[in-house]
Formats: structure tokens, sequence, C-alpha cells
């Protein structure tokens, strides 16, 4: 059975640290962490197959959704809660009818209303909208601007801000209507990911 997407809250994606991995997500899930992303590019299959797996299972002890990068393949070994897609990855619909009706089908829409809007009527569960300001992560990424939640308040799906987001900048995009906010470098880029997380969190409740 899948765990559902959460209203809102701290959307945590996983780093590339060669080590610790399973260690630091349990921090920021004690923290308050919403969801989890596993997010590997590389082609250790092996590793990856492993790490998700573990991911998957510590996930479902906390009752948090575990959303895989790209791989639907993966997500399907793993059984984890759904998948996280760019726009060369395919349709949303195409991606559930492999999945299943309840799993979580996420979208990256960089800066465009309207890519969002064929996302959501594509069936995806969530839209992703960034960077918002300058990422650690992802340097060259293009920006997009805070008015575009504004925007998209009716687009009927929850929508995820992600680039740069901090302690300072954080609780902007949540007045603007961000539903989530996804970060790697905030959490697993500090000494303290439950601290990180949970100080994150309570810009939903300011």
């Amino acid at each position: 059975m899948k765990t559902p997407l959460p209203a809102r809250g701290i959307y945590v994606i996983t780093d590339d640290r060669p080590t610790g991995l399973v260690e630091r997500v349990a921090e920021a899930l004690s923290g308050g962490a919403a969801m989890v992303q596993y997010r590997d590019l590389t082609q250790d299959d092996a590793r990856r197959a492993n790490e998700a797996r573990a991911l998957a299972q510590l996930c479902r002890r906390h009752h948090v959704p575990l959303v895989i990068d790209h791989d639907v393949a993966l997500a399907t070994a793993v059984d984890a809660d759904g998948v996280h897609l760019s726009q060369a990855d395919g349709s949303p619909a195409r991606v559930r009818a492999a999945l299943g009706p309840d799993a979580i089908v996420g979208v990256s829409c960089y800066a465009s209303a309207a890519l969002a809007s064929t996302a959501a009527a594509a069936g995806a569960s969530y839209v992703s909208f960034g960077a918002f300001y300058a990422s650690p992560t992802k340097p060259g990424a293009g920006r997009a601007p805070i008015e575009l939640l504004h925007e998209t308040r009716h687009v009927g799906i929850p929508r995820v801000a992600i680039g740069g987001i901090s302690l300072d900048n954080g609780g902007l995009l949540v007045a603007a209507g961000a539903e989530f906010l996804a970060t790697v470098s905030a959490v697993f880029g500090t000494d303290d990911p439950r601290a990180a997380t949970a100080q994150l969190a309570s810009l939903f409740h300011a």
C-alpha cells in the first residue's frame, strides 16, 4: 500500500555523499521531513537498489512517502511510493499506469505555469518550480520568479518550490503559496540534518 502525498511540508532530496545516506535521511525524518526523494544519477545499480530499498523501509516506518528521481524501474523494484519526472521522462499518465493509481508522480515544471497545467491534466500528483534562488546543487539552473506561485494557485495540485531554499527565504515561498519546500543542501549539507529539517518545517507554522 502506497503512503499518500501529504498536504505540505519539507521535501528532502538526498545528496551524493558516499557514506551515511540512510542515517542522514533518518535524522531528517526525525526532524519532521514530510517527503523524501532518492536522487542518484550514477550507474551503480546494485548500490542504488540497496540504498533505495533501505530508504523505502525507513520511510515506511515513519509513514512518509519515498519518491525515486527519474527511475520508474527502481521505484517498482523497491516498492517506493512514486517517482519524480523531468520533462524528458515522459507522460505522468504513462508512469502512473506502470506504478498504479495510488502512486505519487511529480513533475519538474521549472518556471512554466503552462507546463504545470499540462502535468496536472495528465495526472501528476504535484509539480515543482525552480530554481527560486541560487542553488549550490544545480548552480546553472534557470530561475523561477516568486510570482509564479501566485499565478499557479489554481493548478489544482500541490506545488513544490526548489532551489537555494533556506530559513531566510523559505517563508516567502510558503507565504506565496508553496505547499512544499524541497531542499538538498539546506538539510544534508549541514552537520545536523534533524535540527535543520525541524527549523525549515517551522516555516509552515509561522
